[in-house]
């Protein structure tokens, strides 16, 4: 589990429960981005609320689920 830590202390990560976040603090949870299918059973990643790209379309939404994380760990964590 990657933790990027802002010199203010603020701690930011692809939520997972490798560890006990509360652990750290205060925690305040959202999305980055959301994985829908379209009106054609597609599916897409939408990255927008972390200034990214619409990945997609993909077959699986496992496709979908592991090209968002993916795109997350190299950009949004970097």
């Amino acid at each position: 589990m990657n933790l990027v830590i802002s010199p203010g202390g603020q701690i930011r990560c692809i939520y997972d429960e490798t560890i006990n976040l509360a652990a750290l603090g205060e925690l305040s949870i959202s999305r980055a981005s959301s994985v829908e299918p379209d009106s054609e059973g597609f599916w897409w990643a939408d990255l927008k609320r972390v200034n990214g790209p619409l990945l997609g379309p993909f077959i699986l939404r496992s496709q979908a689920i592991t090209a968002e994380r993916n795109w997350l760990e190299s950009n949004w964590q970097s």
